[in-house]
């Protein structure tokens, strides 16, 4: 009996991996690679802290949309956030802007599972003061209808792959979009290259042509052992969401920064 028990966990394990060789892996983004951004030439950066209900404080990005909105991913929920606005140099935050969040609006349609519509907006507990330093970035829209190819990601991410911590300084890659069939379908822009996304770099924005085209969002390993797929969610496919969004949480007058209700599987 313990034998055929053995071999029933044996079969059970091997089944799983067999399903992940299939299927390949997705994740969140974790930029490996990449340069040292010009300080204060990306003033739409936001850095998130994230406060979960139990474990360590955890990072995410984001960008600024406005004197109200920050914009990230919605895998990036925690119970509250701090917004950091006119960062370079992590090590220097004191006495730059930081600012609670009133409420979170992760998208209606996101899934957890396989990080479809993986936006949030969050609406900030006081208006951002712009400066030369902090500046809010266009968003792209349907009549930006052609594929973008060369745009750039900027991120505190971790820089390899190994490192568990941020960066201290903020961090930019090129990626060149890809047109896959697959990721239109799944409102998604993609793009393969062996530098990319890292740890912390999750909510940042995809940017092309002076726009936020996408957030990055998640990693998908191919079965094949080909070059990672970084994944962006679509701001152009979400537009009316967003317009709306925004609109009906400025109808509300501010108050104390609430806790959204459910956190993400961790």
């Amino acid at each position: 009996m313990l034998i055929h028990r053995e071999l029933l966990a044996m079969l059970l394990v091997l089944l799983v991996l067999l399903v992940l060789a299939l299927e390949g892996r997705v994740h969140a983004a974790e930029i490996i690679g990449g340069r040292e951004a010009v300080p204060h030439s990306r003033p739409y950066m936001a850095l998130l802290n994230l406060h979960k209900k139990d474990g360590p404080t955890q990072y995410c990005g984001g960008f600024l949309l406005n004197a109200d909105f920050v914009m990230t991913a919605a895998h990036c929920q925690a119970r509250s956030f701090t917004v950091f606005l006119g960062l370079h140099n992590i090590k220097e935050s004191y006495g730059q802007p930081r600012i609670t969040v009133e409420q979170a609006f992760p998208h209606k349609g996101y899934n957890a599972s396989n990080y479809i519509n993986d936006i949030m907006l969050l609406k900030l507990s006081s208006k951002a003061n712009f400066t030369q330093n902090v500046r809010p970035i266009a968003l792209a829209d349907h009549s930006d209808v052609s594929l973008p190819r060369s745009c750039l990601v900027s991120g505190w991410g971790a820089g390899t792959e190994r490192n568990q911590y941020l960066s201290e300084v903020l961090m930019e890659v090129d990626v060149t979009l890809v047109d896959r069939k697959q990721c239109a379908e799944k409102h998604l822009y993609c793009s393969e290259e062996k530098t990319g996304l890292s740890k912390g770099d999750s909510g940042g924005p995809l940017v092309c042509d002076g726009k936020a085209y996408g957030v990055v969002s998640s990693t998908f390993t191919p079965k094949s052992g080909a070059p990672k797929i970084n994944c962006f969610a679509k701001i152009p496919d979400v537009g009316r969401w967003i317009r709306s969004t925004m609109a009906d949480a400025l109808k509300r007058p501010r108050y104390a920064p609430r806790l959204i209700d459910q956190l993400p599987p961790s």
